[in-house]
């Protein structure tokens, strides 16, 4: 297969294609567990405490495919450096943005839903509820909000705390800077989107009115991260097996490469 100019060898051919593998799957995935949101909770159990009563566990639909993204960006953290896990971090800002839009302009144009004539609102079915796009929309925009805000500030402490560790282990101990950075960045992640969200009234059908609003936000606080807890230590083995075959495969030496570009000598640095 003969090369496209832009691309000077097969090997930054090879390396720019896996980049867009795992980009890709970072941008789809946030695109999807924006949509899919707080549309539904996902029952994994209910155990009984003392101190709480019934503690039920459950976590939103939109979780479940959230923690590859980290797994994401810390491959192309250990691959590719920082600044190519940062840019990933704002496309996916981007991403975001273009999300509502799309969201709001169809919303806006006309359609062939039925109309209430006194209101000149769209007319609800019999269970009080919208069209079906317009409900996605609702939940959508709420969620898209919430993940905004808590996944700028949650990835980018992911992307400074895995190169924290790195350098301070000095390129050793995968496994730490994995777990350390994903870890705490979750924690970041789980008590920014469950407060926006609570803020912006995306949890009205979760939390019921005579419910004990601080204990149930603490509760989806703990499940929410217990879950994302259990998938971050899962992901270490991904990580482990993907890491040494792509460095051999791309000829990238994570250590000494990324070492050079964050740290350059007197010659670089003419």
């Amino acid at each position: 297969m003969s090369l496209h100019p832009i691309e000077a060898s097969r090997l930054h051919a090879r390396r720019e294609r896996v980049f867009l593998v795992i980009s890709g799957l970072f941008l789809g995935t946030l695109a999807m567990l924006n949509i899919l949101g707080i549309m539904r909770f996902i029952h994994f159990g209910t155990i009984e405490t003392e101190m709480w009563g019934p503690l039920t566990f459950g976590v939103m639909v939109g979780v479940l495919p959230y923690p590859i993204t980290f797994l994401c960006t810390d491959l192309i953290s250990e691959l590719y450096g920082r600044a190519r896990a940062n840019a990933v971090v704002w496309v996916g800002l981007l991403l975001n943005l273009w999300v509502l839009f799309i969201l709001w302009i169809g919303g806006m144009l006309p359609g062939f839903e039925t109309m209430d004539p006194q209101t000149g609102t769209l007319a609800k079915d019999a269970a009080d509820r919208l069209p079906t796009y317009f409900e996605v929309q609702k939940f959508a925009f709420g969620a898209t909000f919430a993940s905004m805000a808590a996944y700028l500030m949650a990835q980018f402490t992911d992307v400074w705390m895995f190169h924290f560790w790195k350098r301070l282990t000095k390129g050793r101990h995968l496994w730490l800077r994995n777990n350390a950075s994903t870890l705490i960045s979750q924690i970041v992640d789980t008590v920014a989107v469950i407060l926006i969200t609570y803020s912006v009234g995306g949890l009205v059908n979760v939390i019921k009115p005579d419910d004990d609003v601080v204990q149930s936000l603490i509760i989806l606080m703990i499940t929410g991260y217990v879950f994302k807890l259990v998938c971050a230590l899962i992901d270490t083995a991904p990580l482990y097996w993907l890491v040494p075959r792509l460095s051999r495969w791309l000829e990238i030496d994570p250590i000494a490469e990324h070492r050079h570009l964050e740290d350059p000598g007197p010659e670089s640095a003419q």
